[in-house]
């Protein structure tokens, strides 16, 4: 059973469609984090740098799970946004041995947060700080300090240090996009039965 198998389980949530967005720069280790995702038999044993996008979908008995594994090529990052409306989550995957593109990272996180289809949405991001088993790999607290991530007051957010080759760091974050997603379900229901 894959881990995204184990997070629709544990949503309870009764056929509900969750797209998630998996952004990032090229090279940050997103494929891997979503191969890692997968039950083992359909798990990858080669993982090539992504043109465009991938979709992956997971169901189980209650939901129906779609990532959106997007280029972080310089020349796909304008893709994203196309895909910014129908998102209930933000995953949001940094090289964290990667100081010189720190800034890149932070631009395009700027970008996206302050998109007219993000900017007010309550969506949950969560940021993996990944590559940990680098050397020369900064701190989850470090990272989220060069992306001024305390700056983002209006939405929730999670940082994981990880280790996408291991799988190392991506329960905490998936047990944390998992609770936020099943309050914002119930935060929904609980609006719907009040109107």
């Amino acid at each position: 059973m894959g881990l995204l198998d184990k997070l629709s389980g544990w949503l309870g949530l009764r056929k509900k469609k969750v797209n998630v967005l998996c952004l990032g720069l090229d090279n940050s280790g997103k494929t891997t984090i979503i191969n890692q995702l997968k039950p083992s038999n359909t798990q990858a044993q080669e993982i090539v740098p992504t043109i465009g996008f991938n979709i992956e979908k997971f169901k189980s008995s209650s939901l129906s799970f779609t990532v959106f594994d997007m280029s972080g090529q310089s020349r796909y990052r304008s893709l994203w946004e196309h895909y910014y409306k129908e998102s209930n989550a933000i995953i949001f995957v940094i090289d964290s041995s990667d100081k010189l593109r720190m800034v890149v990272a932070k631009e395009e996180l700027d970008t996206l947060l302050n998109h007219e289809d993000i900017r007010n949405k309550k969506i949950p991001v969560l940021f993996f700080a990944n590559k940990m088993d680098l050397r020369d790999a900064l701190s989850s607290v470090k990272v989220s300090q060069m992306l001024c991530l305390e700056n983002i007051k209006d939405k929730p957010w999670h940082i994981c240090a990880s280790n996408a080759i291991k799988g190392e760091g991506l329960q905490e974050g998936l047990d944390w996009l998992q609770d936020q997603i099943t309050q914002s379900y119930q935060n929904n229901e609980q609006m719907n039965d009040q109107a």
